[in-house]
């Protein structure tokens, strides 16, 4: 009796325990009033940026025990999910190699590692391995570990490499005797990672950012053997709209110092071989003057929009006439074509260009012979020029990948025009990639623009307008990053569970060239959620899909895109997965005291003026949830995110809580070991991948 008691007490225990966990949390309200322009916002929620506050961490932990208690059903199938991505990689894998300075290097991976080893042979491929940085020995004991850059002295004896243990994007810059395989004792904190060597293989530049706001505002000069307090500040970058970073020609005779907002850019440059002189204005900024160079023989070469030449041209001038009265026209502007990049060669010029929403190689001879450009087959894919170092080869390397092949790197005799396959990405398993069917689809938006979308779906599937498929939509549109159509090994779960999978390449990307992310910024931001909304409209309109099988994804900025949709059109989905969702874009454009709002004033505009604190206003997700019906949402967040602040996720969360009018799940995962990438190491970010592919599929009652 007593034994049924006892059993009893515990299934009660645990039956209210767990109908507690189910029960969403609701945040307490401490209204905050915000006022502008003659304009009060109310914000309740506003408490929440209190990082150390107590009260704040026991919040974002009861919303992860929420999520676990709702997500509770997948476990198995997330477990499932996991174990399929992971065992489509190759554990024991190695990139293609590359020589540089006398020494083949390249990245490998050992079976059960989570990081990189990255390595380099003498000479030839047969000569014994010099480890340089072992990353899964580094990462031991660390929650979060990041290796950013690793820079060989010019000299092949020491490596510079800098590492992040926290998550927010601040390294500290160590470096190693290659020859002993000690690290000496020079140590450079709260950095950003970013760093160059001199020619004389004992001074190193780096850059230091604001350690308020994170903005890369310094360059330092550092002797080895020297303490960092007395190191020299080279340059300090005192517009708040600008960040700066060092870096090397390819030539690896000039270092020159970037200075950059989003529509104007500043260079300063010195000898390698020099590294006390004093650093020279290339051109000085202008407003809308963006330009980049490299250096080749006697001549620098000029990536440049100058004289309105939006999608860019390129120019060249003497090393000692840079100023831009001097540059001269080599590739001249086109309307239709984007110049991404170019690669320099002893005998040839090659040029990234994007058309029509696809990316080519150009070659040119700078003899003068015919032009080639490399061809590919594929309706939608992804090229452009790969590590090019030599100058002086006929040799050009370049990668391909499309969403049905897996990402390949060429090797192409500029000569011959002979192509050579060097590697592709093994997928284990049974993968085929005849088994998938690529293409490319236009959306007509509300303003007659044509929008195109890159979708794949296995072949076995067909649209026959009588069984909707599920499908998943994906979009970003900002900062002119166009979103590739690329291979996913990991998109091959949901696919192989029926699901079709679509790129809107919405405006706010460069997709379709320069215009087209100018029309999608600033007080045209909202033509990027109107794209998105109009390609999920031709979808569910052409039955591709039904708006009960349609779900939407997108991170940091793409969150954004996610939280505006949701406010514009949630009755178009069932499902939104919103990534580090930058929601709170009113607040945070006002607060320049926290990272990346100074420098963004070009992207969103400045909300002190008034014109754009009501546009901005007009669309921002947190400051428009209203008393409606949203999606099925599953929102993620890092405590340490140094781009989009964990408290702007949380915010949105407690405030959608509060106001909607449903009974669709809303739950927010917070990552509290990592930033705005998401966890470290090869494999533990799988995980968060699991979970979002299973939130889709338990919508859509798929248990297996």
């Amino acid at each position: 009796m007593k034994t049924s008691i006892l059993f009893l007490s515990v299934f009660l225990f645990n039956f209210a325990f767990s109908q507690n966990i189910m029960q969403a949390p609701k945040a307490k309200k401490n209204p905050k009033k915000l006022t502008m322009h003659g304009d009060t916002r109310i914000d309740n929620y506003y408490w929440l940026n209190e990082r150390k506050n107590p009260e704040v961490i026991k919040y974002l932990e009861a919303e992860n025990a929420h999520t676990e208690a709702v997500m509770k059903d997948t476990e198995k199938l997330q477990q499932k999910l996991f174990d399929e991505m992971k065992g489509r990689i190759k554990e024991e894998d190695e990139s293609v190699p590359y020589k540089h300075n006398g020494y083949w290097y390249l990245t490998r991976f050992v079976k059960g590692g989570e990081y990189p080893i990255f390595s380099r042979k003498k000479e030839t491929l047969e000569a014994s391995e010099e480890i340089l940085c072992d990353v899964n020995k580094m990462a031991e004991g660390h929650k979060f570990y990041r290796l950013g850059n690793v820079k060989v002295s010019p000299d092949n004896k020491l490596a510079a490499f800098a590492a992040d243990t926290v998550g927010r994007r601040i390294y500290t810059i160590q470096i190693k005797n290659l020859e002993t395989d000690e690290i000496l004792p020079d140590k450079l904190e709260k950095t950003t990672g970013n760093l160059v060597w001199a020619n004389d293989n004992r001074t190193l530049f780096y850059a230091v950012q604001d350690p308020q706001t994170l903005r890369s505002d310094k360059i330092f000069k550092h002797v080895l053997g020297t303490s960092q307090k007395d190191d020299i500040l080279i340059y300090k970058e005192k517009d708040e709209t600008f960040d700066c970073s060092v870096n090397k020609t390819k030539s690896m005779k000039y270092i020159f110092i970037e200075s950059s907002a989003t529509l104007s850019d500043e260079y300063r440059f010195i000898p390698a071989d020099e590294p006390n002189a004093e650093f020279e204005i290339f051109q000085k900024r202008e407003r809308e003057l963006e330009y980049s160079f490299d250096h080749f023989g006697d001549d620098f070469y000029i990536l440049t929009n100058k004289d309105g030449a939006t999608n860019f041209k390129l120019m060249k001038t003497r090393v000692n006439q840079t100023n831009k009265e001097f540059w001269a026209e080599v590739i001249p502007h086109r309307e239709n074509v984007l110049l991404e990049n170019f690669e320099i060669f002893k005998n040839y010029l090659v040029l990234d260009e994007r058309e029509n929403g696809l990316m080519h190689i150009k070659i040119r001879n700078w003899n003068g012979a015919e032009n080639y450009e490399i061809p590919f087959e594929e309706e939608v894919y992804t090229a452009g020029t790969s590590i090019n170092l030599d100058f002086d080869t006929e040799i050009l390397r370049y990668g391909y990948t499309s969403m049905t092949t897996p990402w390949s790197e060429f090797s192409f005799n500029m000569k011959t025009l002979e192509k050579r396959l060097l590697k592709q990405q093994e997928v284990l398993g049974n993968f085929d990639k005849d088994n998938y069917v690529t293409k490319r689809l236009w959306a007509t938006a509300r303003d007659g623009e044509k929008i195109p979308m890159s979708l794949v779906m296995r072949k076995t599937q067909s649209f026959n307008h009588s069984t909707p498929q599920p499908l998943l939509l994906y979009g970003y549109g900002s900062y002119g990053y166009s979103m590739d159509a690329t291979f996913s090994s990991e998109r091959l779960s949901l696919l192989d569970r029926g699901f079709v999978y679509v790129i809107a390449h919405v405006r706010g990307g460069e997709d379709l060239g320069r215009k087209w992310y100018e029309n999608g910024k600033i007080l045209k931001k909202k033509n990027t959620f109107f794209d998105f909304i109009d390609c999920a409209k031709h979808l569910t309109s052409n039955n591709y899909t039904s708006p009960e099988h349609l779900y939407a994804n997108g991170g940091s900025a793409g969150g954004l895109l996610m939280g505006a949709v949701a406010n514009y059109a949630p009755e178009l989905f069932n499902g939104i997965v919103a990534d580090v969702p930058f929601v709170d874009v009113v607040t945070t454009m006002l607060d320049d005291s926290i990272p990346l709002t100074t420098g963004e004033y070009d992207e969103w505009g400045n909300p002190n003026e008034k014109e754009f604190y009501e546009y901005i206003k007009s669309y921002s997700p947190y400051d428009n949830v209203g008393v409606k019906k949203y999606p099925n949402m599953l929102i993620t967040t890092g405590l340490h995110d140094s781009q989009v602040q964990y408290w702007e996720p949380a915010k949105w969360t407690a405030k959608l809580r509060e106001l909607k009018t449903d009974d669709n799940i809303l739950i927010l995962k917070t990552d509290m070991d990592s930033g705005h990438g998401g966890a470290s190491g090869r494999f533990e970010s799988l995980k968060e991948t699991a979970l979002a592919y299973a939130f889709y599929l338990k919508l859509e009652s798929i248990k297996d």
